[in-house]
């Protein structure tokens, strides 16, 4: 399945070859009912395609698509965004693995590749939690590696275990969506596995910005406060790992001060983070509504 949101020609044409491989589901948060019927008549026949006509956010658009999957009686999901390259061997690939984890009984939660943004650091390692830092687990080899998250884009999730894990929080709206409901996957008992031989080109975020020597992904002042909010959210759960949360803790300022010294109009950005942080710790959660 695919998520859209405003997509451009090249979005429409990767669902389109998308489908000529397997069932695809688009869901699309992109607002209006005119957006939606000019994107619909652009999509191959084979589509299924579930217009929201509103941005209901990355966690409701999962959802919608993923349960429209387990009504046709599917047991495995690929889950893309919409400017996420795949292929027919990334497709292939991930469903064996996780299809041969399902066959030997094991408690498989989610499966995906090693992703390549070349604007950031080339191939990205697989990361596992650590206190006050990330563990990060180089892409080698020909065997699962167990990690603690994966994005959302290019995984496969076992529909097996979706019931029992929970759908995706719809009141994160966009931003540790995916790092929430792996979290919450591996406290049930479901293991997260990275699959070090099979890759995928995705970009992260917009534009990165270079500070203190290295790329960083850069979003909008809007992301931004969803970040901030969101890690404030997840910060008073009790699921959640102290691994997890004291790295955040850390990283928390170094992003505002990334925001203040390195991004244009960073006052707003910091504004918006600030704001996030407010919500986040009286509960204010969902879409941010303009006052």
């Amino acid at each position: 399945m695919v998520v859209f949101y405003n997509p451009d020609a090249g979005c429409i044409e990767r669902a389109n070859r998308l489908a000529q491989w397997c069932r695809c589901v688009v869901v699309d948060n992109t607002p209006g009912r005119e957006a939606s019927a000019r994107i619909g008549a652009q999509l191959d026949a084979s589509i299924v395609y579930l217009p929201n006509h509103e941005n209901l956010g990355i966690a409701t658009a999962l959802n919608v698509g993923i349960e429209s999957l387990i009504a046709d009686g599917f047991r495995i999901a690929m889950l893309f965004d919409q400017d996420s390259d795949s292929t027919l061997q990334l497709i292939t690939g991930l469903a064996d693995v996780a299809q041969a984890a399902i066959a030997r009984g094991e408690p498989v939660a989610l499966v995906g590749p090693a992703y390549e943004d070349a604007r950031l650091r080339g191939l990205a390692p697989f990361v596992r939690f650590g206190y006050f830092r990330l563990q990060r687990v180089i892409p080698d080899g020909d065997v699962p590696i167990d990690v603690d998250f994966l994005i959302t884009s290019g995984s496969c999730v076992n529909l097996a275990c979706w019931r029992d894990i929970g759908p995706m929080d719809d009141s994160l709206f966009i931003d540790f969506v995916d790092t929430e409901w792996c979290i919450r996957a591996k406290s049930r008992g479901f293991r997260v596995l990275g699959v070090p031989w099979i890759g995928m080109r995705h970009e992260l975020g917009d534009e990165p910005i270079r500070a203190f020597g290295r790329n960083y992904p850069m979003h909008s002042a809007v992301r931004h406060y969803y970040l901030f909010r969101n890690a404030v959210a997840l910060l008073k759960r009790g699921y959640v790992p102290w691994t997890w949360k004291s790295t955040e803790l850390i990283k928390l300022p170094v992003r505002i001060l990334i925001y203040a010294c390195f991004t244009p109009d960073g006052a707003t950005h910091v504004k918006m983070a600030f704001r996030g942080l407010w919500h986040g710790l009286v509960g204010r959660m969902g879409p941010l509504r303009s006052r």
